[in-house]
This record gives structure tokens, C-alpha cells and sequence, in this order.
């Protein structure tokens, strides 16, 4: 049984309801979870917001401490972490533990808070009047994440708000929800104090509850394009601030000048990735010119070399979909594009996998002459289907990118410094890869894209993760010189 982990241990309370958690590569329930109602949500964030005032006047220096000995814990047992991810997720332990690195690496950028808060000084603004800014933390604040990735997206948030200062409730996808507690019992061996960080596992029963909770002062999402509008929508109606990652469609032009086994090396491992259940995946391959006539055989025959199959078994380079449900309906779409006059090059519906019959499977598929109408280029599939759009120019490519309603990732494959200075300038999209099929930034930079793929003003992690958690305040001081008889050396200026 996989419970909630509220004020430093696990929930004790039970469940009116549950949900159930499966092994993708063998299609076994693999354990049954509790779904939070309104009242257990209040009663999770009420141990939040006792914790919060407590932790909120916590030194930086101590607040420090806690997550040098979390970075310790995970970097120790990243493995076991990542052997969690693959039982629930399904994907490959490479994969897992990529993200884990990934995850690892906000922890150690949280690990910096004391120059990250770091406010400015103004001397003597008026005569004998200083001004000075500081950040200061919001309280309760809670975390709704995805399940492509149960350990990293919840990392790209939790270390920093709980740096910053503010207690914590993360909702974590109730499809592979194991990571997230291990996560809040590792912070708690850190020394991380009862009821700072806290998870409840949950529907959209939760969900509501959490965006509709006057304790809960921000929301961060990241999820599907239309439940980002609506967290969005929602939270703040509710008077919250809110980050709400959505969806992506991301496109990997190639002109014709670029390296094309380097293209095609990039297009395989991005596209197919995590069985391409990934925001940042390249769904698209926009060829340029001729281009494709060369490219797509390239890309076909190094599919043919990716092994598909259970994630723990040596070897294996993709594992399954999350769900039989998922996979079905990323199957459909293979069907749809043959259907609307796409051509099938790799038809992944009728992969050999290597595990059990019975796992979540899809190959990886490639479908050349995709036309800009056809719903397996509008719609985000989130699996692994790669389209080949054909276009005549630079200039139709960049048109197709900007048309698109995602703005996300994309990337460009050329030797042509000026188009590639030319393309990032032009592209209106939040993340761009030269030569780098999935620019995903580091952690001191922040993660997110323009357009459909963000509600709100603010991108995950980084600078603006930090500037989300907290709230500026600035302060105009003059004090009394007792040597001068209790008078001021000065009045501030009218102005």
C-alpha cells in the first residue's frame, strides 16, 4: 500500500478510495494507492501551514545544511530511486537514472540559497536614508507533478521552495507516486523538519482541493495543455500564484548542410527517449530541401537497432508505455496518419518486445510525408511517433515552428552559424537547441516555453524558480544618531 507522508511520516488515517499502480512491463498491479478526499488534503496542508512559521524563520545557514545532507542521501542512493522510477514508470534504469542526475542537480543549485537571496543596498538614497531589498517566503505552497517524470519534476521545485523558506504539499501523479515519498523520507533523515514537506496522492478531487485552499499561497503545475489552462485558470481565480508547465509539440529542423548522422544519431534518441513520454521530446523532424531523402532512411535504419523491452533487463534502450490505455491511444494515432496519407516507415504496433507479453508495448515508429492538418502533427501524442514534415526552405520551417500553438523546445541541425544566430533570434519558442536535439537548460537556468506551454509568468527552476517562491519586499530606513542629541543627520527628500 503506497500512502500519504504528512508531518514526517506516513498517513495512518486510511482511504474511502484507491487507485491502482502497474508495472508497465509486465501489466501486474503493482500496488494500490490511497486518493486523498477534500478533508485529507486539509488536513495535509494544515500540517504545512504549523510548519511553516517555524521553518520560515530558520537560518539560511541551517536551511543550507538540510539540503547538502539531502544532495548526500540521493547521490548515495540515486540508484534505488531510479530502480523505483522504472517499476512504476517503465522506463529503461538509464533513463531513470538521467533524470535522477537531473533532479540531483536543483538540489545542489537549492544548495546556494544564502547568494541566491541575497537582497541589494542603497546608501544614503536621501540625506541619512538607506533602502535595501529582501525576499521573503510565501508559506505553504504545493507542487503538482506529472508521471513521466515522478522524481525530477518535483525536484525542479521542492528543493527551492523549501530553501526559500516555505513549507511544501506535493500531489505527485497517481500513476507511479512511489518516488515522490521515498524523496520526503530521505528529507526528513536530512533533518528536514515534520510538516515541511509533505505528499498526498490523489485525483482530481485533490487537485481542486489544493487550487481552491486559501493556506495555499502558489501553485506549481506541469502537465497537458488543457489541465495547465485550467490549473491556471483556477488558482488564480482563487487569488494563488501559479506556474502551469503545459504541453509540447517540438520540432527538430535539419537544413541541408547539417551533419546528417549527427541528425539522425539526435532524432533516435530524442524522439524515442523514455518511450518519448517526455515534455522535450522531439516529436517532429522538419526536413529542408531534399534533405529528408536522405535523412529518413538514416533514421529508419537506426530504429531498427533500438532494443524494446523491460527496463531492468540488461540491454534493453526503450521500455513501455505508462498505461494500456496510453498506449492504445498512441497507437491510434500511427493508424490515423496512414489513414490521412502519411507513409508508415516503422510501424511500431508490431514490435517484439523483450519481456512480457503482457507489458504496456509500442516500438518506435517513424511516419514520413506528415502534412500540417494530419492529427498526428497537431496533437501532443506524447509516445514514441516520429513525423517527418518536408518543407522547401528555411524560411517554411521557421513558419511551421512559429504556427505551431506549442512553444516549448525545438532545435536546429546545421553548420551555418548565421542561420543558426538567425534562428534563434527568429524562433518563438522558450528553449532552443543549436546542433542539441533536447535543450534542456541547467539547473542555474530556468525550464520553460512560450505560448500553449506556459500559464503564467514564470519558468521552473533557476533564478525565476526562486523569484516564484518568494516575495520582494523593499525597505526605506533613516535612524536617530543618539550623538547628535536623538536628531536625525538628515530628512529624506520630498519628492
Amino acid at each position: 500500500m503506497i500512502t500519504h507522508f504528512v508531518d514526517g511520516r506516513p498517513w495512518t488515517a486510511g482511504a474511502a478510495r484507491l487507485g491502482e499502480v502497474f508495472d508497465p512491463a509486465t501489466g501486474a498491479v503493482r500496488a494500490q494507492v490511497d486518493l486523498a478526499s477534500v478533508a485529507d488534503v486539509d488536513a495535509v496542508v494544515a500540517a504545512a501551514a504549523k510548519a511553516a512559521p517555524a521553518w520560515r524563520q530558520t537560518s539560511l545557514a541551517k536551511r543550507t545544511q538540510v539540503l547538502f545532507a539531502m544532495r548526500e542521501t540521493v547521490n548515495a542512493r540515486r540508484a534505488e530511486l531510479a530502480a523505483l522510477i522504472t517499476a512504476e514508470h517503465g522506463k529503461v534504469l538509464s533513463d531513470a537514472a538521467g533524470e535522477v542526475q537531473r533532479g540531483l542537480e536543483i538540489i545542489e543549485y537549492a544548495c546556494g540559497i544564502p547568494t541566491l537571496l541575497r537582497g541589494g543596498f542603497s546608501e544614503g538614497v536621501s540625506t541619512g536614508v538607506d533602502t535595501y531589498s529582501i525576499r521573503q517566503p510565501l508559506g505553504v505552497v504545493a507542487v503538482i507533478s506529472p508521471f513521466n517524470f515522478p522524481a525530477m519534476v518535483p525536484l525542479w521545485f521542492v528543493p527551492i521552495a523549501i530553501a526559500c523558506g516555505n513549507a511544501v504539499v506535493l500531489k505527485p501523479s497517481e500513476k507511479d507516486p512511489s518516488a515522490s515519498v521515498k524523496l520526503a523520507e530521505w528529507f526528513t533523515e536530512a533533518g528536514l523538519p515534520d510538516g515541511v514537506f509533505n505528499v498526498v496522492h490523489g485525483d482530481k478531487e485533490a487537485v481542486d482541493a489544493l487550487l481552491d485552499h486559501p493556506e495555499v499561497r502558489a501553485v506549481s503545475f506541469v502537465g497537458s495543455t488543457p489541465i495547465a489552462r485550467y490549473v491556471y485558470e483556477r488558482g488564480t481565480a482563487a487569488g494563488k500564484r501559479v506556474q502551469a508547465l503545459g504541453g509540447a509539440k517540438n520540432h527538430m529542423v535539419v537544413l541541408p548542410d547539417a551533419d546528417l548522422d549527427l541528425a539522425a544519431d539526435a532524432a533516435v534518441s530524442a524522439g524515442f527517449g523514455s518511450a518519448g513520454e517526455r515534455c522535450m521530446a522531439v516529436s517532429v523532424v522538419v526536413a529542408v530541401g531534399t534533405v529528408g531523402d536522405d535523412l529518413v532512411p538514416r533514421i529508419a535504419s537506426r530504429i531498427g537497432e533500438i532494443r524494446t523491452g523491460d527496463g531492468r533487463r540488461p540491454g534493453c534502450e526503450m521500455g513501455p508505455l505508462v498505461t494500456g490505455a496510453h498506449r492504445d491511444r498512441v497507437a491510434s494515432y500511427i493508424a490515423a496518419g496512414a489513414s490521412a496519407g502519411a507513409s508508415v516507415v516503422v510501424d511500431g504496433r508490431s514490435v517484439v518486445p523483450d519481456g512480457s507479453p503482457d507489458g504496456f508495448w509500442l516500438g518506435p515508429t517513424l511516419i514520413d510525408h506528415v502534412l500540417p492538418g494530419m492529427s498526428v502533427y497537431t496533437d501532443e501524442i506524447f509516445g514514441p511517433v516520429l513525423s517527418v514534415v518536408r518543407v522547401a526552405s528555411y524560411e517554411e520551417a521557421l513558419e511551421l515552428v512559429n504556427a505551431n500553438p506549442y512553444g516549448n523546445g525545438t532545435a536546429l541541425f546545421t553548420n551555418d552559424g548565421g542561420a543558426a544566430r538567425r534562428f534563434q533570434y527568429e524562433v518563438e519558442v522558450g528553449m532552443v537547441g543549436i546542433n542539441v536535439p533536447i535543450p534542456v537548460p541547467m539547473a542555474y537556468y530556468s525550464f520553460g516555453g512560450w505560448k500553449a506551454s506556459l500559464f503564467g509568468d514564470s519558468h521552473a527552476h533557476g533564478t525565476e524558480g526562486v523569484h516564484f517562491f518568494t516575495r520582494g519586499k523593499v525597505v526605506t530606513s533613516r535612524w536617530l544618531d543618539p550623538s547628535h542629541g536623538g536628531v536625525s543627520l538628515g530628512f529624506p527628500t520630498q519628492t
